[in-house]
């Protein structure tokens, strides 16, 4: 396929995701939301562990996953940058998601924190269904938050964070008789964490547990009836850390994912029934929506994604990293294996990942042949 119909594709997913919600197939129950840039790993750590970072150990990209770990930090305050190729497989370069996370703690007990992403879907000309030249756009997605986490005992944490969300995918009148405008929401996330470690050279048992995202539907016109909903997620993560000896350690990670938005009702064929059930779908308040995710008629268990991590740690300078990411096939069928490298010295840490090319397709994983880049810049040891 060429470089051009690729970026025909791309303008296509975004008029997808500006217009109706497409009735899903009788094969597939893929939840379709609106911002999915909110469900990309990242950061290049995690990346390298199959997406696996909520019980994980902590450091400055926690509050992408699980801000409840930033009090376990092992450093006064941290800086990370990340950046990730998105479809360079297929030949784009100005396709990529950016993000940056800070978090700075008050005390031995709690943490103030903030990141961003910034999601870039580089320049498309849009067509008329004939063909016709219409305007050439560049969409971007942004998010901004700010946290709060702190201890409630020795080994339980609590976080929370607010978040605001900016998606400009097309604006004005497009030449298609529709005035489209950016779309905004606020969301909020909250997380339990549970560190089993008594310090860095033991071994131990960690869990969390994090709601994320949840927040109010964005719209793209001024029809307050058609509005998407973001990708709120409940997920659940387990870490074991085994100290090998004072140099050497091997840490296993395990998270389950689940989006907390219901898949949208299969086609029957007939028109005014499909209307009714799609109208009564975008018409679903959004705690109710969380809910009925449990119960849309589809397997609860085949509803999770799983991300299976391991992490080698020598003299917690350098680092070997490998995941594994499984999705049910019902649900888009996503499976991938990952590698990742770390480096680490007092005030700088380096983090690589690759995906491992797999699938063909709607399955094929955008960041297949990719190489993510992560630095992450440590301002300060804990005060004693």
């Amino acid at each position: 396929m060429q470089l051009s119909s690729y970026r025909k594709l791309l303008a296509v997913l975004v008029f997808a995701i500006i217009g109706n919600t497409v009735l899903a197939q009788d094969s597939l129950n893929i939840v379709s939301t609106a911002v999915p840039f909110l469900r990309i790993s990242p950061d290049a750590r995690a990346g390298g562990m199959g997406d696996a970072a909520i019980a994980t150990l902590p450091d400055a990209n926690a509050g992408f996953w699980n801000l409840a770990k930033i009090p376990f930090t092992t450093k006064q305050a941290s800086v990370a940058l990340n950046y990730t190729p998105w479809l360079k497989d297929l030949g784009l370069t100005d396709v990529y998601l950016a993000s940056v996370a800070t978090y700075y703690k008050l005390d031995e007990e709690s943490a103030i924190s903030s990141s961003m992403r910034f999601f870039s879907l580089g320049n498309i000309q849009l067509t008329d269904n004939s063909g016709n030249l219409l305007n050439s756009v560049k969409p971007s997605e942004f998010c901004i938050d700010f946290g709060y986490s702190r201890k409630l005992t020795a080994n339980l944490s609590i976080g929370g964070a607010l978040r605001y969300i900016n998606s400009r995918l097309v604006t004005g009148d497009v030449g298609t008789g529709v005035v489209y405008k950016a779309g905004n929401s606020v969301a909020a996330d909250v997380s339990l964490y549970y560190h089993g470690m008594k310090d860095e050279n033991s071994s131990g048992l960690s869990w969390g547990v994090t709601l994320s995202n949840l927040g109010a539907k964005i719209g793209y016109t001024n029809d307050a009836n058609n509005k998407d909903f973001i990708p709120a997620n409940l997920g659940l993560g387990i870490a074991y850390i085994h100290a090998i000896n004072e140099s050497n350690k091997i840490s296993f990670g395990l998270d389950l994912n689940k989006v907390l938005v219901p898949i949208v009702p299969k086609a029957t064929g007939n028109y005014s029934a499909d209307s009714a059930s799609l109208a009564a779908y975008r018409n679903t308040g959004v705690v109710s929506s969380w809910l009925k995710s449990f119960s849309d008629g589809t397997s609860l268990t085949s509803s999770f994604q799983a991300s299976l991590g391991l992490e080698y740690a020598y003299n917690n300078q350098f680092f070997f990293r490998s995941g594994y990411f499984y999705e049910d096939k019902t649900r888009g069928n996503r499976k991938y294996f990952s590698v990742g490298a770390g480096f680490n010295i007092s005030s700088l840490g380096l983090n690589l990942s690759y995906l491992v090319p797999s699938g063909s397709g709607v399955t094929r994983n955008p960041l297949s042949n990719t190489v993510r880049f992560g630095l992450i810049f440590h301002l300060g040891d804990n005060e004693k």
